[in-house]
């Protein structure tokens, strides 16, 4: 082959490569390089961007690695807000709410206890007043933050008077542009995180160097954090996943019924975590609970024992004091209960409106005991007798005046008038059963002789025509007179 047919091959190849690739001349790449070295020093918040695992060289663990990729979408997220060097024309929407556009929060997410009470109790959690925007799903997520970063103060906490929020001093002024070291008037910097409307909310927030306060009222309760921190109990276990949500409020604040997985524990499995009341709750110096607050009075909750005070509570809660009378001590002193079960205090719900005349059948059912409240001799026999509802009143041999019934002209002797008892039993037996018994009306309508009656025939006419279905009916008003064995009664069988 002729040196001139090789040198058209090589040329020939030289051809096709750079048909397929053309490279870039070497002073482009340097020049690219030096743009990108000078936007990561002078793009914007570069300063408040944490370390990727790379860059700090064996730091990295494979948990961080895990996280790095559950967190792609929230760093992408991240990147594009901190792209922009003005806030958007209608205004940040991120870390106003728990979620997105004020979206319900799955109860996975929430605070253990929460299906057993759905909403913070106002007396425990007093109401709060949030006037900043903050995104936890951000610094979490994105930024690589964990708790400690910003609420250091709630691991050597011993009370809740103790501030847990950051200092914006020292925490908030390391990444954002901004100068909290006199509160009265904070300096904002030039980069967009660093004015007062990228956290702060509410009209002219910033304006003079001021801001709208923050009200975070502390909870009536004694928790030390630091005690639950020593036994390496997450944060998560009683605040939910905080990580996932945006703006934390106080609906991510410990329910009781969650406090229960540790503080209802028997045995040794309690250990230091005891079930006592004012283990938790404030407690008044005769050692009861601490009930009256200014956002309202603390009442047991419907899960605890059943012994929610609502409505049907009067009913109910001698069952509940029965069975354990200690967990009504917690807040209530003995006298509150004597008081109330020896009748110096009569309260209004205890009998229903109509009790006057249905009374007498609740006494003789002896349901609810009367003397429970009330002294059989100074209470009913005084009434009784002032009404004329007794043998022994003195109005009840009068002729006229004050009496129960009418007088025995109308309404005992014959003949049968308008007012005469007949008519009236006929018409309401149940008023009259409800002070006498059959043995009153037997003194009466019953045979003369031994069994002492007034020989008045209790039986209509044509009586004994109708008496066998009467008999097969109900026998026990027959028997309250006749013997089993009476040839009368053997008639109407």
């Amino acid at each position: 082959m002729s040196e001139h047919h090789m040198d058209g091959r090589q040329d020939g190849r030289r051809s096709a490569r750079r048909d397929q690739t053309r490279f870039v001349p070497g002073w482009v790449a340097i020049l690219a390089c030096l743009g990108a070295l000078a936007l990561a020093i002078v793009g914007p918040e570069a300063a408040a961007q944490p370390k990727r695992p790379a860059e700090r060289g064996g730091e990295a663990t494979a948990a961080e690695d895990a996280e790095q990729d559950d967190a792609g979408e929230d760093d992408a997220e991240a990147e594009g807000e901190e792209a922009a060097q003005q806030p958007p024309p209608e205004g940040y929407t991120s870390g106003l709410y728990p979620m997105p556009d004020d979206a319900e929060v799955p109860l996975a997410w929430m605070p253990p206890g929460t299906s057993a009470t759905p909403i913070p109790s106002d007396e425990i959690y007093p109401p709060q007043t949030i006037t900043i925007r903050f995104n936890h799903k951000k610094h979490v997520k994105g930024l690589r933050q964990t708790c400690r970063s910003c609420h250091e103060g709630a691991y050597t906490s011993g009370a809740v008077t103790d501030r847990l929020l950051p200092r914006p001093a020292q925490t908030c002024d390391n990444c954002h542009d901004v100068d909290h070291s006199d509160l009265t008037q904070v300096k904002a910097g030039t980069n967009e995180n660093g004015q007062c409307a990228y956290c702060h909310i509410g009209e002219d927030a910033g304006s003079g160097g001021k801001v709208a306060p923050l009200i975070l009222p502390h909870a009536n309760l004694r928790f030390p954090h630091k005690k639950h921190t020593d036994r390496n109990i997450k944060c998560s276990q009683c605040h939910g996943k905080v990580d996932r949500l945006e703006l934390a409020t106080r609906e991510q604040l410990p329910r009781m019924a969650g406090c229960f997985t540790c503080h209802n524990m028997s045995g040794a499995a309690q250990g230091d975590a005891k079930s006592d009341c004012d283990v938790c709750h404030l407690t008044q110096p005769d050692g009861r609970l601490m009930t009256a607050f200014s956002t309202g009075d603390l009442l047991p909750p419907r899960w605890l024992h059943n012994a929610a005070h609502t409505p049907d509570w009067l009913e109910r809660h001698k069952q509940i004091a029965a069975n354990d009378s200690a967990f009504c001590g917690t807040c209530h002193t003995e006298s509150y209960c004597t008081d109330c079960h020896d009748g110096k205090i009569r309260p209004r719900t205890v009998h229903p409106n109509d009790f006057l005349s249905m009374h007498p059948q609740a006494a003789r059912q002896d349901n609810p005991r009367c003397v429970t409240c009330h002294q059989e001799q100074t209470f009913c026999a005084d009434c009784h007798r002032r009404t004329g509802v007794a043998r022994d009143a003195p109005s009840a041999a009068r002729l006229a005046g004050r009496r129960f019934h009418p007088p025995p002209a109308e309404w005992t002797s014959a003949p049968r008038g308008a007012k005469h008892h007949a008519w009236e039993a006929e018409r309401n037996l149940n008023a009259c059963v409800s002070c006498h018994t059959e043995r009153d009306c037997a003194t009466c309508h019953a045979t003369r002789g031994l069994s002492g009656g007034q020989g008045l025939n209790p039986h209509p006419l044509g009586f004994e025509s109708k008496c066998k279905t009467a008999l097969s009916r109900n026998p026990r008003p027959c028997l309250v007179c006749h013997q089993s064995n009476d040839s009368s009664l053997k008639r109407c069988r």
